[in-house]
């Protein structure tokens, strides 16, 4: 028996389907009237009000209506005269009308009533690429929700293997947010080529999405085929063309020869109009210019660019990456759909690449450029770890997964923003806190009027407050949206045009190394000694040590964007250790580990815990030597015990970094508190901090532990640091890597 697998077609340069000449006839009344109309390949979308004959046209092809004369070919072979099933047994998969499904069958079974094991598409593959049926798998078909419904329906006419797709009104009756889904996965099907698609559609936003060019069907006829691009970004002619508002006894448009006018490729970003959102009929009334205009988006400069879609999707479906640098718009499709394409369609009418990242957990498909799937793979369990029934680690997982996709993929991240609640935000912020310094970053959320810390962390991320819940467009959504696409659209062409400059007209100066270097209030004078002697020949990147200090610098070390460290104060540790209010992260000294970068640094204000005002210190410390420093932080003196374990803490740090080590102890106090006659000065304390330090670190000639008679601030003690620096770089001057 011939399958659909072994029947497409062979010959080159022939048709995947051609009509000419085709009349039906239901009675008296003349349906199609001599249709003629030819798919070489690919997608072709039919659009046309209602009663104009699509549907009949499908059923012609299929062989469920009987054809008075004319001729249907697929692949040379004519399709006038046979049966449904021998149509469908030649290579073509129909998806009529209304989904057509079994309300007591589930979905498995559906799938496997019309599974051959043959071909390409399989049950697994079909459940690989929609997770949501897979999740409803034993739910029968009256349970399963519009959108549902329609990937069940496409799903069976997939498993076919068919060489032809004919797909009758797959948008009908579907919300908003399901059309652009079931819009996004018809683009994937096209861009996957396995197949062409004859799609029925009354949606022409769907309709000129999808398919490179579009017949218009007008009382039984195709009145013209016209490029999507073309009719897509001129709402006149889609007015003209498809009769909206126009009533059954008017004088319809005559056929036109297609013109190079009416091909011509647009350049520059344009706007995209859907004259018709509501479907059209005989007597639909005209849509208002004003709702037109409002509901219009803009597409990058090709227009319909589905070579770029293509190319983006097999590489990223193929491990290759995101191509060129691009800007991530990321968020969770399925439900913030909507809002994120407005963000994607600003910043395409400022000309720039950009790439949609769909982090839904739901498993609805989206047709984004990287698919949940793509993204959940990069899990360390895989997407199993992240297509689970519970939401709460659904999400975390997709956070951890979406993290490691920019990790691999940062090299072409240009910019990266998001849009959403606490969930939407707490997914996209890791994975920006792994990009580089510099690189654009911009989230719209509910949270962003309160405290930030957490996601942003150290990384530069601008946070911008979405006013409303980010839940559909509307008057203010729509300004607080444009700004956050504005913006980031703005710093990114600022960095490329900065990175067209000559080297000495750049933002930062090529011939000054950055260097970090770590200060308190305590240890203010030992830093700025130190920058004094140093600026001349480095740029001086000088971070407070309140706890995101210390993180902000160790990021520019991971980003690559210093050259070298001082860290004179490490007292982010005393907090971490012991419950204070600027805890360093558990990673600290871990990117200096990483980067293999020679390390200059001292015991900078171990002396002191910090807290908030007086009142909220601890009641386990309220015994202890306390120092109100001013009336919304209170110090405290670290224990002899405590100094013992902060020393052992360091010392094992420095025994893992690989490259050379200077690390400081000022025999004369360790902060300006800690000298003799103010309140922390305690010997004991600091020889014990002292000797844990000398006894954990394996000391080398490249990694030495150096005692000096002077207090931190001292004169003497940054002339000795400046020193070793300078040494251990060896004087030269290393140019910092270009933003």
């Amino acid at each position: 028996m011939p399958t659909a697998s072994n029947l497409r077609p062979r010959t080159a340069g022939t048709p995947v389907l051609e009509i000419s000449g085709l009349n039906v006839f239901y009675g008296a009344s003349h349906v199609l009237q001599g249709v003629d109309l030819t798919l070489h390949r690919g997608v072709l979308s039919v659009v046309g009000r209602n009663g104009m004959g699509k549907t009949t046209l499908c059923k012609t092809v299929m062989g469920l209506v009987r054809a008075s004369s004319g001729s249907v070919r697929y692949a040379g072979e004519e399709l006038v005269g046979r049966s449904p099933t021998e149509i469908g047994r030649l290579g073509i998969g129909y998806v009529p009308q209304g989904r057509r499904l079994w309300r007591s069958l589930t979905v498995d079974e559906h799938l496997r009533l019309v599974a051959s094991g043959r071909g390409a598409w399989s049950i697994d593959r079909i459940y690989a690429t929609f997770p949501r049926l897979a999740e409803r798998k034993n739910n029968g078909g009256s349970q399963l929700s519009g959108g549902e419904q329609q990937m069940l329906a496409i799903s069976r006419a997939l498993l076919l293997n068919p060489g032809l797709l004919v797909m009758d009104e797959p948008t009908e009756g579907l919300a908003p947010v399901i059309v652009a889904q079931v819009e996004d996965m018809l683009i994937k099907l096209a861009e996957d080529g396995e197949m062409s698609i004859l799609i029925i559609e009354q949606n022409i936003g769907v309709a000129t999405e999808i398919s490179e060019n579009v017949a218009i069907m007008v009382n039984g006829q195709i009145n013209r085929t016209i490029a999507s691009r073309t009719i897509a970004a001129d709402r006149e002619l889609q007015q003209r063309l498809l009769g909206v508002g126009r009533h059954s006894h008017d004088q319809d448009a005559p056929a036109a020869t297609p013109t190079p006018a009416m091909v011509t490729v647009r350049t520059g970003p344009m706007r995209i109009y859907i004259s018709n959102p509501k479907i059209p009929n005989r007597w639909s009334q005209p849509v208002p210019v004003a709702q037109i205009e409002a509901a219009a988006r803009t597409v990058s400069a090709t227009g319909i660019d589905r070579t770029d879609r293509s190319e983006n999707r097999r590489s990223a479906t193929t491990g290759q990456g995101l191509g060129e640098p691009a800007i991530i718009v990321a968020g969770t499709l399925d439900t913030k759909g909507e809002e994120l394409r407005f963000i994607r369609d600003r910043i395409k009418e400022a000309g720039l690449r950009v790439r949609m990242v769909d982090l839904s957990t739901s498993g609805k498909p989206s047709g984004a450029e990287v698919p949940p799937i793509e993204v959940a793979l990069h899990h360390p369990r895989g997407s199993a770890g992240v297509f689970t029934n519970d939401r709460g680690k659904s999400v975390s997982a997709m956070a951890e997964a979406f993290e490691l996709w920019s990790r691999r993929n940062g090299a072409v991240i240009a910019g990266m923003i998001g849009a959403g609640g606490s969930g939407g935000t707490a997914m996209v912020a890791p994975a920006m806190r792994t990009l580089s310094i510099g690189i654009p970053k911009v989230i719209v959320s509910t949270v962003a009027s309160g405290d930030v810390s957490r996601y942003v962390g150290p990384a530069d991320i601008m946070m911008l407050h979405s006013v409303t819940d980010v839940q559909g467009l509307n008057s203010i959504s729509r300004q607080v949206l444009a700004n956050a696409a504005d913006s980031i659209a703005g710093m990114v062409a600022g960095r490329l045009a900065d990175a067209r400059k000559a080297p000495e007209h750049r933002r930062a100066a090529p011939d000054l190394p950055a260097i970090g270097l770590t200060m308190f209030g305590v240890t203010t004078p030992c830093v700025q000694q130190i920058t004094a002697a140093l600026k001349g020949d480095y740029d001086c990147l000088v971070f407070h040590a309140t706890g995101i200090g210390g993180q902000s610098m160790e990021k520019l070390v991971d980003s690559g964007l210093l050259t070298g460290v001082i860290d004179i104060t490490t007292t982010e540790l005393c907090d971490l250790l012991f419950g204070g209010v600027f805890q360093a992260a558990d990673d600290r000294l871990g990117a200096i580990i990483r980067a293999r970068m020679p390390y200059v640094g001292s015991v900078g204000a171990l002396d002191m815990v910090n807290f908030g005002a007086f009142d909220t210190v601890p009641e386990r410390y309220k015994g202890r030597n306390l120092h109100r420093h001013n009336p919304n932080v209170t110090l405290m003196r670290t224990t002899v015990e405590e100094s013992r374990q902060m020393g052992h803490w360091l010392g094992e740090r420095l025994n893992r970094m690989e490259a050379p080590v200077r690390f400081f102890l000022p025999e004369g106090g360790v902060s300006a508190l800690d000298t003799p006659g103010r309140d922390f000065n305690d010997p004991v304390a600091r020889d014990a901090l002292f000797k844990a330090i000398e006894e954990t670190v394996r000391q080398t000639a490249q990694r030495q532990v150096i005692r000096l008679p002077h207090n931190i601030n001292d004169p003497q003690f940054s002339a000795a640091v400046v020193q070793a620096f300078r040494l251990l770089h060896g004087g030269r001057i290393q140019r910092r890597r270009a933003p």
